[in-house]
Protein backbone atom coordinates (compact mmCIF):
# COMPACT_ATOMS: atom_id res chain seq x y z
CA UNK A 1 0.00 0.00 0.00
CA UNK A 2 1.17 3.07 -0.83
CA UNK A 3 0.15 7.11 0.28
CA UNK A 4 0.77 10.17 -1.69
CA UNK A 5 3.01 12.59 -0.34
CA UNK A 6 -0.41 14.92 0.87
CA UNK A 7 -1.62 11.82 2.60
CA UNK A 8 1.43 10.59 4.62
CA UNK A 9 1.75 14.55 5.67
CA UNK A 10 -2.48 14.38 6.77
CA UNK A 11 -1.44 11.00 8.54
CA UNK A 12 1.55 12.56 10.23
CA UNK A 13 -0.21 15.46 11.30
CA UNK A 14 -3.32 13.42 13.09
CA UNK A 15 -0.35 11.29 15.08
CA UNK A 16 1.40 14.91 16.06
CA UNK A 17 -1.94 15.84 17.14
CA UNK A 18 -3.06 12.71 19.78
CA UNK A 19 0.81 12.63 20.73
CA UNK A 20 -0.12 16.04 21.92
CA UNK A 21 -3.60 15.74 23.08
CA UNK A 22 -3.87 12.32 24.40
CA UNK A 23 -0.43 12.32 25.84
CA UNK A 24 0.65 16.02 26.74
CA UNK A 25 3.84 14.66 24.42
CA UNK A 26 5.55 16.23 21.56
CA UNK A 27 7.76 14.12 19.06
CA UNK A 28 9.70 14.62 16.70
CA UNK A 29 9.46 14.25 12.96
CA UNK A 30 11.82 11.12 12.56
CA UNK A 31 9.58 9.49 15.55
CA UNK A 32 6.22 10.71 13.61
CA UNK A 33 7.61 8.99 10.54
CA UNK A 34 8.61 5.87 12.81
CA UNK A 35 5.17 5.68 13.88
CA UNK A 36 3.69 5.98 10.73
CA UNK A 37 6.05 3.52 8.96
CA UNK A 38 4.81 0.94 12.00
CA UNK A 39 1.30 1.24 11.04
CA UNK A 40 2.07 0.86 7.52
CA UNK A 41 4.07 -2.61 7.88
CA UNK A 42 1.48 -4.05 10.56
CA UNK A 43 -2.01 -2.27 9.73
CA UNK A 44 -1.99 -1.79 6.12
CA UNK A 45 -2.14 -5.77 5.24
CA UNK A 46 -4.52 -5.87 7.50
CA UNK A 47 -6.66 -3.95 6.40
CA UNK A 48 -5.94 -4.18 2.48
CA UNK A 49 -6.86 -8.17 2.97
CA UNK A 50 -10.38 -6.70 4.67
CA UNK A 51 -10.75 -4.70 1.73
CA UNK A 52 -10.35 -7.64 -0.62
CA UNK A 53 -12.85 -9.46 1.03
CA UNK A 54 -15.61 -6.66 1.11
CA UNK A 55 -14.77 -6.38 -2.20
CA UNK A 56 -15.99 -9.95 -2.90
CA UNK A 57 -18.42 -9.80 -0.90
CA UNK A 58 -20.07 -7.13 -2.16
CA UNK A 59 -19.21 -8.53 -5.94
CA UNK A 60 -20.65 -12.46 -4.88
CA UNK A 61 -24.09 -10.23 -4.15
CA UNK A 62 -23.88 -8.88 -7.20
CA UNK A 63 -23.22 -11.39 -9.15
CA UNK A 64 -25.94 -13.63 -7.53
CA UNK A 65 -28.65 -10.77 -8.19
CA UNK A 66 -26.90 -10.43 -11.81
CA UNK A 67 -28.44 -14.52 -12.34
CA UNK A 68 -31.63 -13.76 -11.36
CA UNK A 69 -32.12 -10.76 -13.64
CA UNK A 70 -30.74 -12.21 -16.59
CA UNK A 71 -33.21 -15.42 -16.18
CA UNK A 72 -36.29 -12.87 -15.25
CA UNK A 73 -35.67 -11.56 -18.47
CA UNK A 74 -36.27 -15.00 -20.20
CA UNK A 75 -40.36 -15.49 -21.78
CA UNK A 76 -42.67 -17.97 -22.02
CA UNK A 77 -42.26 -20.13 -24.74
Amino acid sequence: MSLTDDEKRKIIDEIRAFYLDVRGEEIGIIQEQQILDLFMETLAPIIYNQALDDAFKWYKAMSENLESDYYSLYKDV
